[in-house]
């Protein structure tokens, strides 16, 4: 995916921050964009923001709920509908959620993962069909943060969730390879963005039994700094490795040595003795994926 002019792209939380600034990129750059958000202001200002540089046929905007499988499905079909075939499929809805794990309960733990793991499943399963039938090739990617390889104390569900979207692309690379269609796991550090606001849009099923509603008080207070990356800087890093077919897309730098860290304390933990030709040689097919080896040599 070299080339996005002329190329459709599905966004969800597609209306601010990150998922905003990568649509600015991708029209800039000659593609379609459908902005699927579930906030309608959202929505409502970006679709002016496009109108307003000239850009408004280059855009959709659909109110989305992820979680909300039969409205994921009509959402598709409006977007084939407007656009055509689909080749981008961005799943980037979340959201900010925070505090401990010993007071999290239930409702916040669905609320979670129902959105950042639930709805990118179905993002996969409704769009990939498409994806697979027009033969054209595409490119998938899945937001997960740098939170996933360097945890923070009182993220443990969204630690989670992001740490599944690595996991994630990384299995759809391996399975869609001979396909065309590309898998990248994008990891940003601090980004300029509305994600402070989450608590605006728990739904009010899983305010009833929620342990972190001081946490999103708090969040919501919080001011973005303005050392914190610009969304449009973001957007270009994401449509740099959709054009690289990067399978790890990082924003950074500053993160590199703690993740170094975190992957030789892994390699430490390893037992310290010799191994067992006979056992490695009947589990050779689970000992290394050949992902890996073509990502490192697309690197040198």
């Amino acid at each position: 995916m070299d080339n996005v002019d002329g190329k459709v792209a599905f966004i969800t939380g597609g209306a601010s921050g990150i998922g905003l600034g990568l649509a600015k990129v991708l029209v800039k750059a000659g593609a379609k964009v459908v902005m699927a958000d579930v906030r309608q202001d959202h929505l409502d200002e970006a679709g002016e923001w496009f109108a307003g540089n000239g850009q408004k046929d280059s855009v959709l905007g659909l109110r989305l709920d992820v979680t909300d499988r039969t409205a994921y499905a009509d959402a598709a079909e409006q977007s084939l509908r407007t656009f055509g075939k689909m080749h981008i499929l961005v799943n980037n809805a979340g959201m900010g959620i925070s505090g401990s794990v010993k007071q999290a309960r239930f409702d916040d733990w669905d609320w979670g993962l129902g959105v950042m793991i639930g709805g990118v499943i179905n993002g996969i399963t409704t769009f990939l069909p498409h994806l697979l039938a027009h033969g054209e090739g595409g490119h998938i990617v899945n937001t997960s943060s740098m939170a996933a390889v360097i945890p923070v104390k009182n993220f443990s569900i969204y630690g989670t969730a992001k740490m599944a979207m690595i996991g994630l692309s990384e299995c759809l690379r391996a399975d869609l390879a001979e396909d065309n269609i590309g898998a990248s796991a994008f990891c940003p550090g601090p980004v300029q963005s509305n994600i402070r606001e989450s608590g605006q849009t728990r739904p009010e099923k899983y305010r009833r039994n929620s342990g972190l509603a001081v946490q999103e008080q708090q969040l919501a207070a919080r001011s973005n700094s303005p050392l914190w990356m610009d969304p449009v800087e973001c957007g270009e890093r994401i449509l740099r490795g959709i054009r690289r077919n990067d399978l790890y897309i990082f924003t950074h730098p500053e993160f590199k040595d703690g993740t170094a860290e975190h992957f030789a304390a892994m390699l430490a933990a390893f037992p310290d003795e010799p191994i067992n030709t006979e056992r490695a040689n009947a589990i050779r097919y689970l000992l290394s994926n050949p992902i890996f080896k073509e990502e490192l040599a697309k690197k040198r």
